[in-house]
């Protein structure tokens, strides 16, 4: 199975375009640390999005942005002037928001916590929230009681194995005049 998870810094704003069936396709380039040395260029790779994401990603992510990529990677093949050269491109399939920097840090920075948008649009901060009351949560809800887990009877064998016998079976002649189609 091919899958790929990748913390990237969006360096393109995403362009969206459509194909003939009227399919959305978001074309973007992304970059990401290449190694654990801070002086080495980072890596960029380009990701596309199709159909309802394509045009999600566009709408909501935009140029440096960090996100965490999920998708297929693949290798296409391009003819440059006289010889072919290989590009890694990644398809996504779910895109996550990040707040934060890349750190070579092996611990990660608590401010820097991840914020799920599969599909959902980005919330803008708005006035706070009023607290709610009576509100249950998981430690407070009542449990359901354990069903008890169904007991089974074992199926009693048969005691006598008979070797049943049947005719043998002639074989025909094949008929000449059958053509099979």
């Amino acid at each position: 199975m091919n899958s790929c998870v990748l913390m990237a810094e969006i360096i393109n704003e995403p362009q969206l375009r459509y194909t003939a069936d009227n399919l959305g396709v978001t074309e973007m380039l992304v970059q990401f640390p290449n190694s654990q040395k801070p002086e080495d260029p980072p890596a960029t790779l380009k990701v596309v999005g199709w159909g309802n994401l394509a045009t999600e990603i566009q709408q909501n992510y935009h140029q440096g942005d960090r996100v965490i990529l999920v998708g297929r990677l693949t290798m296409n093949t391009v003819a440059m002037e006289g010889f072919k050269e290989k590009r890694a491109e990644l398809t996504v399939q779910q895109i996550q928001s990040v707040g934060g920097s890349f750190d070579t840090d092996p611990l990660p920075s608590a401010t820097a916590t991840p914020s799920f948008t599969e599909t959902a649009p980005r919330q803008t901060p708005s006035a706070p929230r009023p607290p709610q009351k009576d509100v249950p949560t998981y430690e407070s809800a009542a449990r359901p009681a354990p069903t008890p887990a169904p007991s089974y009877e074992p199926v009693p064998q048969p005691t006598n194995y008979e070797r049943t016998t049947y005719p043998a079976v002639k074989e025909q002649e094949p008929d000449p005049d059958d053509i099979p189609f």
